[in-house]
């Protein structure tokens, strides 16, 4: 019991850290606070901060870990006779049905993103989680499929899912900068969504179905 109460304050703690420095930063930029200033508003020390995030990017990207495996886990739980590149599809629909924040549509998204366009380091840093994406996505398909060490096709169609991902949000994050309304917004996606599918070559489509060829 006293070993879960310790991890759960580490966790309180670390998320006190990671609202209290994303706050600041959606106030006044990410290059203007520094982790001096995180720690003396969080009452901690700045070792403390650096316990929890290794780099100031990281209390901003402080999701990114669910970025880089996003695509990668919707293939591992593809159902039966579903594709790698169907699974992906499918739970990008259900997230921009559900108006769901983890596409980006909500409310108070576009100051995230100025931050990130404010930030020479925030760029970098997703640029890097986009390549570890791809990297994932390619080595799970690689797995799912039993693919040979030199067979250049799980990085084809990795780059081609990861792609329909990018184009997805980069337009919503347009959009949203442009100050339109997520409903608005995630009825537009949809039909992005399916144009995005039909570009995509059967090879693609039919890749990796579980319980299949």
């Amino acid at each position: 019991m006293a070993e879960g109460l310790r991890e759960r304050k580490k966790r309180q703690t670390r998320q006190h850290i990671s609202d209290v420095a994303t706050g600041l930063f959606l106030e006044r930029g990410f290059d203007a606070v520094t982790i001096a200033e995180i720690a003396e508003v969080c009452e901690v020390s700045i070792n403390t901060v650096y316990n929890y995030f290794p780099a100031k990017e990281d209390l901003f990207m402080d999701r990114g870990a669910g970025l880089v495996d996003r695509l990668a886990r919707s293939v591992r739980g593809r159902d039966a006779g579903e594709s790698a590149a169907a699974a992906v599809l499918r739970e990008l629909r259900e997230q921009v049905e559900a108006v769901s924040p983890a596409v980006g549509l909500v409310a108070g998204y576009d100051r995230f993103l100025r931050v990130i366009e404010g930030a020479a380091a925030l760029k970098a840093r997703l640029w890097h989680l986009q390549q570890e994406q791809l990297n994932r996505l390619e080595e799970t398909l690689r797995q799912e499929a039993g693919a040979a060490a030199d067979d250049w096709l799980p990085l084809l169609v990795a780059g081609q899912l990861t792609w329909v991902h990018a184009t997805l949000t980069t337009h919503i994050a347009r959009a949203m900068m442009a100050g339109r309304a997520p409903d608005e917004v995630s009825r537009e996606a949809l039909v992005l969504l399916d144009d995005l599918e039909d570009a995509l070559s059967a090879k693609v489509l039919n890749y990796a179905v579980r319980g299949g060829g």
